[in-house]
């Protein structure tokens, strides 16, 4: 069977002779009675196992994966520890018991090592210096079971206390084991390398994702994850779902993102992504409430900074948080976000000077008709505002009656041409200068009346100039 379908349920039902193993040597005569008391028994036995003695099982499977390199069970362990761990994450607790202080419980994961291989004819005795490290040598099997359970195993660990460290050894012990920083920065390379180049071409990227986020609530994870360039490697994955699997795959990447949104550099990158209007095509059109909470959390961290706020607007999303406001939500977190995100928005309109909100729009290059394009006194205030940069607004407004195929936003770009003609001294002039009435010439024939309507003004107002135009009216 191909190694990549595997599932735990078919690698249980093998039957692993442990006795061959404890008679060369390879397990030890008590773990072979643990074993013989754990393996092929009820869940409910096992389960009151592992609440008696769960050290001592835990201890037993992080030998087995550390000293055997048979692949069939080491696929086998880690299933049991899969089941385990599923069954109860609690459970990863059991990794961190004061009792394993001297296991090192991440090394057989993890951790590259010059071992002595030992086979006995089909285990064979037979010396060789090999290298273990189950996430990346190991079959897609071994690798998705060893990235689960090592972030279960990651997150559970106690807070550094009293001189005691993640796996419950004493800081000043003399054995060297991997310490959380080698284990964290070797996810983070293996789940970037996921992202980029699946080791499965179905269960890569969302098992990587999973255990994102898991991890990003860690301060070392997020940092290292930013320093491997790893934050444009969600970008491509923010976008609507339709299928179960990949709802839930938006879901966690959308978490992943918020919990990024934590995190200053992280945020940095973001202002820079495609990221924010990917989140507000993924909140307008998702029904599932999950995603629709992520994604107004994510969005309300990231308002205050950076251009986010001025870029949320230009966007629309406070029309879209009113749409979302009159639905039917359940969660009472989300009405609250979407509430403290209504009233953000309303704070940064409020802040934001209109000539900044222009300058946004224009720059989007997507025109409307919002107030301020026929607020003669908006035009009054701003007009000297619009020599900034060598012109550069004016120049952009010009480059959009070339470049955009959107009625609207031609038609409001003549108008506004026509409003810098008529407000600015020199109007007529800088306009013609900068090549202008060529291309507004061309819109008189457009096949919208809108556009012909304000292209035909445009050209009035450059002809007769502001002393005559201010009596021509739209």
């Amino acid at each position: 069977m191909d190694q990549a379908e595997l599932n735990t349920e078919q690698v249980l039902k093998r039957d692993i002779p442990w006795e061959t193993y404890m008679t060369t040597k390879l397990i030890s005569g008590t773990s072979l009675q643990l074993l013989r008391r754990y393996d092929n028994r009820p869940e409910s036995y096992r389960a009151q196992l592992l609440d008696d003695d769960g050290p001592a099982y835990v201890r037993v499977f992080v030998s087995i994966l550390r000293d055997i390199y048979k692949e069939e069970t080491v696929e086998y362990v880690l299933a049991l520890v899969d089941e385990m761990l599923t069954a109860n994450p609690k459970r990863a607790r059991l990794f961190h018991d004061k009792s394993l202080a001297s296991e090192d419980t991440y090394e057989p994961f993890l951790k590259n090592q010059s071992i002595l291989q030992q086979n006995v004819s089909h285990y064979g005795l037979k010396h060789k210096t090999v290298q273990t490290r189950l996430l990346w040598k190991g079959n897609w099997f071994i690798q998705e079971k060893s990235c689960k359970i090592v972030a279960l195993i990651v997150s559970a660990r106690p807070k550094i206390q009293d001189g005691i460290i993640a796996n419950g050894e004493a800081s000043n012990s003399k054995k060297k084991s991997t310490s959380i920083d080698d284990v964290l920065q070797a996810l983070v390379e293996w789940l970037c390398e996921q992202l980029k180049k699946p080791s499965h071409p179905s269960r890569g990227v969302p098992t990587a994702i999973s255990c994102l986020a898991t991890l990003l609530k860690e301060p070392m994870v997020r940092s290292s994850f930013v320093q491997a360039d790893g934050v444009k490697l969600l970008i491509p994955l923010i976008s609507p779902a339709s299928t179960q699997q990949s709802i839930q795959l938006l879901y966690e990447t959308c978490l992943c993102v918020w919990l990024l949104s934590y995190y200053e550099p992280a945020v940095e990158y973001l202002a820079t992504s495609r990221a924010l209007p990917r989140l507000i095509e993924v909140v307008k059109s998702s029904t599932k409430e999950k995603v629709v909470r992520v994604v107004v959390l994510t969005l309300r961290n990231l308002l205050s900074k950076a251009a986010f706020g001025a870029q949320m607007i230009d966007h629309g999303l406070p029309q879209i948080v009113q749409s979302l406001k009159a639905q039917a939500w359940s969660d009472e977190d989300l009405l609250e976000a979407l509430n403290q995100l209504e009233e953000g928005l309303k704070d940064k309109i409020k802040k934001l000077s209109s000539f900044d909100k222009y300058k946004q729009e224009v720059l989007l290059g997507q025109l409307d008709w919002s107030p301020m394009h026929k607020d003669n006194l908006f035009w009054r205030d701003n007009i000297k505002n619009f020599e900034e940069n060598d012109f550069q607004i004016l120049r952009v407004l010009i480059t959009i009656l070339d470049t955009s195929n959107d009625p609207r936003t031609l038609a409001v770009a003549c108008y506004d041409l026509s409003q810098f003609i008529q407000h600015h001294p020199a109007g007529r002039i800088i306009v013609t200068d900068l090549k202008a009435k060529e291309r507004v010439m061309k819109l008189m024939n457009h096949e919208t009346p809108e556009v012909t309507k304000n292209a035909l003004l445009c050209i009035q107002r450059l002809f007769l100039g502001a002393k005559y135009a201010s009596f021509l009216q739209v």
